[in-house]
């Protein structure tokens, strides 16, 4: 009977330590559902219910060990052995800032200096006139990159998983913050703030469940480019560098910028609106919307409007880099055409020749620009799960 209940005590001990990750890491089930609060319940009191597992599973030991019967003997050992085992990669291997690591060292260089290759996309972002390029290989294995552009603390996200990039402010309640890595839910990362132990979600920055559930991080625009139309756009941008601890761990995101990766959980599915499909997402206090990404591809440039944002969504030729402007130019929604073969964007309006970057450099309209608007490329998945409203183009 001693033995019965050492058995299921060890299976009760090595379920809660299983249990504590399942529900925030990427294992078969754990993120479709709605877990998030048992999740955090385990987080939170686990040390109370590890105890007392260890106080009863050791109470029974002790007298098990000392029974003349050799096999009981073994058979305590070798329980007690497996769960040690199942503790050690539990805490110490398999939680998510275990596995992915803060850089050593935050390399940066110009651009005459860089060894970052320029058809890789970048999250640029530009700061009192100060701009840095975070290329996507990088914080997409690191998750978050914490660094100052100019003065301004920044953090710097990635979520390989739902190909989320977003930049924030780490200040929370206007008090400096820091955040770990500790889990994902709905297939999205999520930060643990050192004060409160409030969870974080990487796509929306919003506190989702703790003592700061509802709060928000302010959110820095940036911009997701191949790193070539960034420094052409920014020449005196400065690129974070390969940090030379981490060499293998940036390898295995090498086909991740362009979708070719081998991880199911990462690989882009080419088709359009399925699970893995890209989507350029735009979000306003009236409406979300998705826009396929193939759709762009085929196109070149989209032309929409959202209530009260009528919008323009320009591809590069790299393919790669894209740029969304409020068509908006005074108190009139301008109207463009697009050529496909020379690749010439005009308003209709006065007929004034635009480039790329929402900059009109050619007749009457001539040094005026039209204001940008942010978005996300991200898998579909993601954009819908956290904007279960949104609309999509084309319908």
């Amino acid at each position: 009977m001693k033995a019965f209940l050492f058995i299921v005590f060890l299976l009760y001990l090595i379920l809660l330590e299983i249990s504590r990750v399942y529900f925030i890491m990427p294992f078969p089930g754990s993120q479709r559902t709605e877990t998030i609060e048992l999740a955090y319940w385990l987080h939170s009191n686990i040390s109370w219910m590890r105890l007392i597992g260890w106080l009863l599973a050791g109470v029974l030991l002790f007298q098990l060990v000392r029974t003349p019967r050799k096999g009981v003997r073994m058979l305590s050992v070798s329980g007690l052995l497996l769960y040690a085992i199942t503790f050690y990669f539990f805490n110490f291997r398999m939680l998510a800032d275990k596995m992915f690591l803060q850089p050593t060292e935050k390399l940066f260089a110009n651009s005459t200096n860089n060894k970052i290759p320029e058809n890789k996309l970048v999250i640029g972002l530009t700061l009192n006139g100060i701009s840095k390029a975070y290329p996507i290989q990088l914080i997409g294995y690191h998750h978050q990159v914490r660094d100052t552009v100019g003065t301004t603390p920044v953090m710097v996200t990635y979520c390989t998983v739902c190909r989320t990039g977003r930049v924030f402010s780490p200040f929370v309640k206007g008090q400096p913050e820091q955040f770990r890595l500790v889990g994902m839910d709905h297939f999205n990362a999520m930060f643990e703030d050192s004060k409160t132990g409030s969870w974080w979600r990487q796509a929306t920055g919003e506190a989702i469940i703790g003592p700061l559930k509802g709060s928000s991080l302010e959110e820095i625009p940036s911009q997701q480019t191949s790193l070539a139309a960034w420094i052409d756009a920014n020449p005196s941008t400065q690129i974070m560098q390969f940090d030379p601890s981490f060499i293998k761990d940036y390898e295995d995101l090498e086909a991740f910028d362009i979708g070719t990766i081998k991880s199911s959980l990462e690989k882009r599915d080419s088709a359009s609106w399925r699970f893995k499909s890209w989507v350029i997402g735009i979000h306003t206090k009236q409406q979300s919307k998705a826009y396929d990404w193939n759709e762009l591809v085929q196109r070149g440039y989209i032309q929409d409007s959202l209530p009260d944002l009528p919008l323009l969504i320009l591809l590069e030729k790299d393919t790669a880099s894209f740029h969304v402007f409020n068509r908006m130019q005074g108190s009139q929604s301008l109207h463009f055409s697009w050529n496909a073969t020379t690749r010439e964007l005009r308003d209709v309006q006065t007929g004034s020749l635009w480039d790329l970057k929402g900059e009109c450099t050619e007749g009457p309209l001539s040094g005026m620009a039209l204001q940008r608007i942010q978005a996300y490329q991200e898998f579909w998945h993601s954009w819908q799960t956290f904007h279960p409203d949104t609309k999509k183009y084309p319908e």
